[in-house]
C-alpha cells in the first residue's frame, strides 16, 4: 500500500491552470490530477490563504473519491486565494468562471465547495457563459454525449441537484424549504456510521457522538444520526459550541440545524471556542464527525477522544486530521491502528455519487431513489473493505489500497 501510495502521490498532475486576477489580488488555479476517462472533476473553493499544493492534494483526493463514487474519470479540483467575506467574491467568480470556460465546455466538472454555493453561485455564474451546467465537461469529455443524450443528462443533473426535497425522512421540519445539494453529503456520512455499525457488528443506538463543525455536512449529519438513536453529546464550531452529555433529543438538534446563520451554530447557552476546546474532547462518545475544515484534528485531540471510549470516525471533512500528507499522515495512521476510521473518499462522497447517479441512463428523480443510491454507494465500498479486513482496525488502509489498485 505504501508504495501504490507513494507512487500516486508523487505522480505530477496532468494539468495545472493558473490564474492571477486583474482586478484584485485574488489568484487561483484547477489543478486536474489525470484525464482518466476523458476528463476530470471537483469542486471550487475560495479562502484566503489557500496555495496550489492544497489544490493539487484535493484533486489528487477527488480522483480517489471517484473510484467509490464514478464515473471513472480523474479528480481535479478549483480553488481561489481569497478572503470569501470580501463584498468583491462575486466580480471575483465571474472573472474566474470567464477564465476556466474552456475547460468546463469540454473535459472539466465542477459545483460548490468551502465557502462556494453550488447553487446561489456556480450555477447562475457558468449559466450566464452559456454553460448548461457545471459537470457538463464531463457529460462531453467523458460520455461523449449525443445531442439528445446531453440534453437528457443535463436535464436530469439541472432538476436532481437543485430539487426541493420533499420526503420528510431526508429533511428537518421546519418552514425552510431544503434541496438535494444541502443535505446528501452530511447524510452519507451519517449512513456511514449505520453501515458501519450493521457490517462490523453492533448497534448503532444509543452511541454517543461529537460534530465538528455545524455547516451543511456537520448538521445534516447530526440530524440523520440522532434519527438513528445516536445521542448528540457536543457540537463544537469556530465561535464555541455545546456540550449535552445526556444527548441532545432529535427535536433539539433539528432545531439547531434549523436556526442556523449561513453555516455558524446558533444557540442560547454557547460555550466559547477555548473553554470548550479544553473540554469537549474528554467527555466520551463513540462516533466523532470531524465537518469543519480541513487539517484541524490534531494528535492531543485524538489522544484524548480514543481514551474516552471512541469507536468509529466517519470523515465528513476532506483530510481532517492536522498532517501535512496529502493521505495517510502519522495522526491519519495512529487513529487507523486505534479505531475504525471511514475515510474521506467514502463517508463523504455524496454529492459526487448524486452527479454520477444524474448522468446515468438509469436516474429517477425522486427524494427516495437519490439518497437510496449514495446510501448503496457507500455500503458497497465498507462491504468491500470488510471482505479483505473484517478487523475493526485499518479500515482507511484497506480502502485506500483498494481505490489505488484502480488508479496505479
Amino acid at each position: 500500500m505504501k508504495e501504490l501510495l507513494k507512487k500516486f502521490e508523487n505522480k505530477q498532475p496532468e494539468i495545472i491552470f493558473e490564474w492571477s486576477d486583474s482586478e484584485s489580488e485574488a489568484e487561483g488555479w484547477v489543478v486536474i490530477n489525470s484525464l482518466r476517462g476523458g476528463a476530470a472533476g471537483g469542486g471550487t473553493r475560495m479562502r484566503k490563504g489557500l496555495d496550489r499544493r492544497e489544490v493539487e492534494s484535493l484533486a489528487k483526493t477527488m480522483e480517489v473519491k471517484f473510484t467509490v463514487s464514478g464515473p471513472a474519470i480523474g479528480g481535479a479540483k478549483s480553488g481561489i486565494n481569497f478572503d470569501p467575506n470580501d463584498p468583491r467574491k462575486e466580480e471575483v467568480l465571474r472573472r474566474w468562471y470567464k477564465a476556466v470556460m474552456p475547460l468546463l465546455k469540454n473535459y472539466y466538472g465542477t459545483g460548490g465547495d468551502l465557502n462556494i454555493d453550488e447553487i446561489h453561485e456556480v450555477i447562475p455564474i457558468t449559466e450566464n457563459y452559456g454553460l448548461w451546467h457545471p459537470q457538463e465537461g464531463i457529460v462531453n469529455g467523458h460520455f461523449h454525449a449525443t445531442e439528445p443524450e446531453k440534453i437528457r443528462k443535463i436535464g436530469q443533473l439541472r432538476q436532481g441537484v437543485s430539487k426541493v426535497l420533499e420526503d420528510p425522512h431526508y429533511t428537518p421540519n421546519g418552514p425552510k424549504k431544503y434541496k438535494v445539494a444541502d443535505m446528501i453529503t452530511g447524510f452519507g456520512v451519517a449512513e456511514a456510521v449505520r453501515h458501519y455499525y450493521s457490517i462490523w457488528g453492533g448497534d448503532i443506538k444509543g452511541k454517543r457522538a461529537i460534530i465538528q463543525g455545524w455547516g451543511n455536512v456537520g448538521a445534516a449529519a447530526a440530524c440523520f444520526l440522532a434519527v438513528e438513536g445516536v445521542k448528540i453529546v457536543g457540537i463544537i464550531d469556530r465561535e464555541g459550541g455545546l456540550i449535552n452529555k445526556s444527548g441532545f433529543t432529535l427535536d433539539e438538534i433539528r432545531d439547531l440545524f434549523i436556526k442556523r446563520e449561513g453555516n455558524k451554530l446558533v444557540a442560547k447557552g454557547m460555550i466559547p471556542f477555548a473553554e470548550l476546546n479544553q473540554q469537549i474532547w474528554d467527555i466520551g462518545s463513540e462516533v466523532f464527525i470531524p465537518a469543519a475544515a480541513s487539517r484541524l484534528v490534531t494528535k492531543d485531540q485524538a489522544e484524548r477522544m480514543v481514551k474516552a471510549g471512541l469507536e468509529v470516525i466517519s470523515c465528513g471533512a476532506n483530510v481532517p486530521f492536522a498532517d501535512p500528507e496529502i493521505f495517510f499522515g502519522p495522526i491519519g495512521v495512529w487513529l487507523d491502528e486505534k479505531v475504525s476510521l471511514i475515510p474521506d473518499f467514502i463517508a463523504n462522497c455524496g454529492m459526487a455519487r448524486v452527479f454520477a447517479y444524474l448522468m446515468s441512463d438509469r436516474a429517477m428523480l425522486t427524494d427516495e431513489a437519490i439518497f437510496g443510491d449514495v446510501s448503496h454507494t457507500i455500503a458497497d465500498a465498507l462491504h468491500l473493505t470488510f471482505e479483505k479486513n473484517n478487523s475493526k482496525n485499518k479500515l482507511a488502509e484497506t480502502s485506500l489500497e483498494i481505490a489505488l489498485k484502480q488508479l496505479v
